[in-house]
């Protein structure tokens, strides 16, 4: 009797796991130094989950124009990337691209200033 129970909620965990491993976690930046700078300079940022497999690109953002930056290095709490030459003057926000088939942008309440 017990048995007759335990296999629908079972063959639920079983339906279920594939789901469960995918599920992959978001990533979220905290912080950018220095939070301000011009075309071709490096800035260093921290954060949560950053790694290739859960972010693969960062954009610099100001609601209207999405700007892909080149990261040149990049690990699970915290990436570099180079401020693009043809970046105009202004203030922006980073926005991650997540991987995955479901891919999403997201953006991040950390700010960037340009000179």
């Amino acid at each position: 009797m017990k048995l007759s129970f335990m296999l629908p909620l079972l063959v639920g965990v079983i339906l279920l796991a594939p789901n469960l491993a995918s599920a992959q976690a978001t990533p979220r930046l905290t912080s950018v130094e220095p939070s301000t700078g011009k075309a071709g300079d490096i800035l260093n940022v921290t954060g949560e989950n950053l790694e290739k497999s859960v972010m693969t690109e960062l954009y610099l953002t100001d609601g209207k124009n999405d700007i892909k930056v080149e990261i040149t290095e990049q690990s699970a709490k915290a990436l570099k990337f180079k401020i693009p030459g043809d970046v105009k003057p202004g203030r922006y926000a980073l926005m991650v691209l997540t991987a995955g088939n479901d891919s999403k942008l997201i953006e991040q309440p950390v700010k960037v200033t340009v000179e």
